[in-house]
Formats: C-alpha cells, structure tokens, sequence
C-alpha cells in the first residue's frame, strides 16, 4: 500500500500546525508492513514567503521520504490587498477571484503538481486545505485523495474555490468532531467516508530540570503558551490581559511564550520569550507551569493542550475555538475564556486553588490516554485508508475531480506570477 502525503511544506523545522500533524502520521505509518509512504512538499519553510531555502530533490526525514519542489514565486503583495477585499464577504466571491485567491495564497509548485499527476500511489492525504498544492493535487491526482482539512471557521473556508474543489475528494479526515461539523455544515459532505481521527500524543520527554531555572525565572510561578508566537495565534491578545492582570494582581507570576516568533515579541518585565527551543526543553518548561494558555481563536485540533495533560497540567483556552473547547468539554481538563474579566477569574481560580488544578490536570490526563495514544491512532487510520483505497474512485467523484482547473498551477502559467 502506497500513501502519498501532499503538503505545502515539511519537515523538522516547521513547528507546529498541520503540516507537523502530517509529518507526525507519516512518520508512524511509514514503519508499518506493507506500507511505503513518501511526502511531496516544496522547497520552502515559511509559510509568509514561500522563499525556496531548501534544495530541491529527494531525501530522508524521520524514516520518511520526502521529494521537495521549487515555488514558482514569492509570495506577491498583490495576495493582501485581495484577501482583504474577498474576507469581508468570502461566499459573495466570484470564482475566479477565489481561484487568484488559492494561487495568490499559494505556494505554486508546478513541478510538485506534475509528480502528483503522474504518481503511482494508492491514496494521496493532502494536508490541509488552504494552500494551493492541495488544490492542484485535487484536480490531477489519478488516485483516491483523502483530504485532511484542518479546517477551523475563517473566512478562506467560505471561498467558492474550496466548494468548487472538494468535490474531487474521495474522503475526509478530522481532527475533532466541531471539525467534522463545521465541514458539513459549509459543503454537505454526508455521501464522503469521513472518520474523526484526532492525533497521538507522545510519552513527555524531558531530563526533570525545573521549568523555571530554563526561563531565567527561578522559583517564580508561571503560565506557559506553546507554539508560534503570533498576533493570529491569539498572542498579543494574551500578552495584554496578562499585561492588565498583573496591575490588578501584583505577585510574582509569570507568563512564558515558547516558541518560533514569527511577529513582534511581547515586551513587559514578567513575560519571558524563548524562541525555538529543543525538545527536552520544551517539555521541562510545560512540567513547571502552573496553566498552560492557548488564546488561539483558530486551532483544528491544538496538540499542545494534549501534551499539556500528559503532564497534569491544566489548560486555559479561547472560549470562542471549538476544537480546544471540545477538549475541555469531553475531558474536564481546562476552563475557558471569553473575555479580559473571564480571563482573569480563570487565572485567578488556577493559580490560586491547588486543588481544582490538580483535579483538571489529571482529568485531562485520563481523557489523553483513553483516546490519543498512537498504536489505536495508527490502526484507525491504516485502516480507513485501506478501505478508501478499496472504493477508489466513484465515477462521480472522477468527472467532479476533472472539472476542477488547478488552483495555483494554471495561474502561474499563465504567466500571472
């Protein structure tokens, strides 16, 4: 059995977002009998720019091989000034300015979309689908695609383009069940295989060092945030309320954001910004917190949160993101926030009630464990594929998938970019 996975970039390097998610389940399919799993990607890492920084060709990441192509460009100044027009009313769009959109939003890999017109593979899994590789590897794949949206309610999922192009797709695979309900209320999707997978979670590595002494912060108590620290990820957001709770509650607890910063770094006395830090590091900050924070408004599944509770830490997160709000729901890990005044009674009842945390933390830790380890994750989803792959592709679907012109490719070549 043969899985190609289609994504807009891959590897080590990217941290977090669907794209890890993918390298995640690529990496423990690929050991399994009988399975050849390879990763079509292209040349860039930042997902602002689509500069090619990595060299083109084929290697091996993680036991995995990965073929990287060339962008066609940059991405072009011309892509904001029309996102900003197409989000105030993202339906209302014609669909050839939300085609310019996916091409524009890019990346353009026409060599990347060749490979996938021309590959041998059983199922292509294109991961997720905003980007414009997995439009054009909708439109040309000859084998089954298997579309993992990572969808959360923006205004992109509303383009017409997206209508247009989903109908080439042969299955669907969600991280959560808002996930699935939120794709089916947007495109009708009910006559699709569709399986509600989630992802694994690691045992915690680490070498036990207090998360504190890593943070410069020494015995002072801290909330921790983990991921890309950026404005659309809910971090400016939490570097203010947390700004405005410390005037209101002097003390000496802390805010830490680990991670890449791809936006200006908060700047106050009790907030510490790491960087990219490496993994035992990264685990040894998340033991020592005292709540781990998500203010992302936008998440499809949010790992983090689960690592968060393999640990017994408890979780504060952005009311209005119905994939971390599904976790606190089902498992009782966490509370939520809606507001500066939620925010604070929140912080206020976690730091300040050792019981309550550790109740939270453990019960997060017994949802984690009874649903997202990855042998049962690994099965479920080998297994789906194998059935998808079995189907193959309706007549329907086919004709559907040959209406759908390229989404990035056709316009790069028409000399556009």
């Amino acid at each position: 059995m043969k899985l190609t996975f289609v994504t807009p970039r891959y590897g080590t390097a990217v941290i977090g977002g669907a794209e890890t998610a993918a390298r995640m389940l690529a990496e423990r399919v690929a050991p399994r009998p009988g399975w050849e799993v390879e990763v079509l990607t292209s040349c860039a890492l930042d997902h602002l720019t689509w500069e090619n920084t990595e060299v083109a060709g084929t290697s091996v990441v993680g036991g995995v091989t990965v073929h990287r192509f060339p962008t066609a460009s940059r991405r072009l100044l011309e892509y904001f000034e029309l996102d900003g027009r197409l989000r105030v009313a993202p339906s209302a769009a014609t669909l050839a300015d939300a085609r310019r959109w996916v091409a524009l939003n890019g990346p353009v890999c026409p060599d990347l979309v060749d490979a996938v017109a021309g590959s041998d593979a059983d199922v292509v899994a294109c991961y997720p689908y905003l980007f414009a590789t997995t439009v054009d590897a909708i439109a040309v794949s000859p084998a089954p695609v298997v579309l993992h949206p990572a969808a959360h309610d923006e205004p992109a999922l509303y383009l017409p383009a997206f209508q247009r192009s989903f109908r080439g797709v042969d299955a669907f695979v969600y991280h959560t069940r808002a996930e699935r309900q939120l794709m089916e209320h947007v495109f009708r999707l009910g006559d699709r295989p569709q399986v509600v997978l989630g992802l694994g979670v690691d045992e915690p590595a680490g070498t036990g060092r207090p998360g504190g002494e890593l943070l410069g912060l020494g015995s002072r108590r801290y909330l921790c945030y983990l991921g890309r620290v950026d404005e659309h990820k809910g971090c400016q957001m939490l570097a203010d309320f947390f700004a405005r709770y410390k005037e209101r509650h002097p003390g000496d607890l802390a805010l830490a954001f680990v991670g890449p910063v791809s936006d200006r770094a908060p700047d106050h006395p009790d907030i510490v910004v790491t960087g990219t830090v490496d993994e035992d590091d990264k685990w040894d900050i998340l033991a020592g917190a005292e709540v781990m924070v998500t203010p992302s408004a936008y998440e499809s599944f949010s790992l983090v949160v689960l690592e968060a509770w393999t640990l017994g830490v408890p979780v504060l997160v952005n009311a209005t993101c119905a994939a971390t709000m599904e976790h606190c729901r089902r498992s009782g890990g966490g509370l939520w926030f809606d507001s500066y005044r939620s925010f604070e009674a929140t912080v206020e009842r976690l730091t300040g009630d050792p019981d309550v945390a550790t109740s939270l933390g453990e019960a997060g830790r017994r949802y984690t464990e009874r649903h997202f380890r990855w042998p049962a994750i690994v099965d479920r989803y080998t297994a789906f594929l194998e059935g998808v792959a079995a189907r193959g592709r309706g007549a329907v679907l086919s004709a559907a998938r040959l209406e759908a012109p390229r989404g990035g490719e056709a316009y790069t070549r028409e000399g556009a970019a």
